[in-house]
């Protein structure tokens, strides 16, 4: 129990559910007992969905992770055509790790929302099983966008929702390309360097997400 005394507070919450805070009635040999003040009202996920080429195991791992510490909606996962197929067949996806690195991101921010994750073939059969609407959609590629992602964000106006799409390590094929702009993905670029996947993830998500309004509120405990 983190070393926590007899009327210490901590927050509980179920998957996707509610969260509560906590106190702390007894810790003895008869086992842990608690209380708890539930809040009115279950967290809600950012209006954000990753679409992420499948990236090396340990990347995975990260973005899993951030992505649920920064509560976005969904994770779509796709084998890129520029990505290595053998990564699909880690332990971190044959096992239910890939759920427990949700978890933990979750946890991480105090929050209940754990990210949907979807896995597809190849690039068009993510788009294809997506629900995009007239939702803005931007796919992070350094080398053919001609915009930086601030900059275009600075022009469009505030949606209700956004995709963000995220290649393979080795970055988008011509054909992958081609599909993304056929979808109305917007090419955009994070600046000249080159940043790690899991980088460009945080980093694209956070502009976004400020956009949305989704930084806006300050975190309030027990609120």
């Amino acid at each position: 129990m983190l070393r926590l005394r007899v009327g210490d507070t901590f927050y509980v919450g179920q998957p996707n559910g509610p969260r509560g805070l906590a106190t702390l009635t007894a810790d003895d040999a008869e086992g842990i007992r608690y209380v708890v003040d539930w809040e009115p009202e279950p967290l809600k996920p950012q209006a954000l969905e990753l679409l992420l080429g499948l990236p090396r195991p340990q990347t995975a791992r990260k973005v899993l992770h951030d992505a649920a510490s920064m509560g976005l909606r969904a994770v779509h996962v796709f084998s890129a055509e520029k990505g290595e197929p053998s990564y699909a067949e880690s332990k971190l996806w044959r096992s239910d790790e890939w759920a427990r690195r949700l978890e933990e991101g979750a946890a991480q921010a105090f929050s209940t929302t754990i990210p949907a994750v979807t896995h597809a073939k190849s690039l068009a059969a993510c788009i294809e099983n997506l629900d995009t609407g007239s939702i803005p959609r931007y796919a992070l590629d350094i080398y053919e966008s001609p915009h930086a992602l601030a900059e275009v964000l600075r022009e469009d106006p505030q949606p209700e929702a956004a995709m963000l799409a995220v290649g393979s390590e080795r970055g988008w094929s011509a054909a992958e390309r081609e599909v993304l702009r056929a979808n109305g993905f917007a090419l955009v670029h994070l600046g000249e360097r080159v940043l790690r996947t899991e980088s460009a993830v945080v980093a694209g998500a956070s502009l976004l997400l400020a956009h949305l309004g989704g930084l806006d509120q300050p975190y309030v405990p027990g609120r």
